[in-house]
């Protein structure tokens, strides 16, 4: 004998549809990544000892620190380091170099 083929019943996911892209949707979403083809450049004129501001968004945006190490590659970075003892490699577009600091 015979066994018979089960059949299942199609899971809701399998049957809910796409719906049709809106043309009301914008072509710039906020969440969209955007990539600065510019950071291969890299930013000329900085060497280790320079004090930077940080200008980049993230934990440390507007931070004052010193450069620790150069690092080149695809995109040029850095290794800044913190009054607070925090570290952070940044690339070196997102660098301001700022005055020394007065005594």
């Amino acid at each position: 004998m015979r066994k018979r083929k089960d059949t299942y019943a199609k899971s809701k996911v399998a049957q809910k549809r796409a719906a049709p892209p809106s043309p009301e949707m914008p072509e710039d979403r906020p969440t969209l990544a955007r990539i600065n083809s510019n950071a291969m450049i890299g930013q000329a004129g900085l060497s280790v000892g320079d004090r930077v501001k940080i200008e980049s968004s993230g934990l440390y945006a507007g931070q004052i620190g010193r450069i620790e190490r150069l690092m080149n590659g695809v995109i040029p970075s850095a290794l800044v380091r913190f009054e607070g003892g925090g570290g952070r490699q940044v690339r070196t577009i997102d660098l301001t170099p700022t005055p020394a600091e007065e005594p």
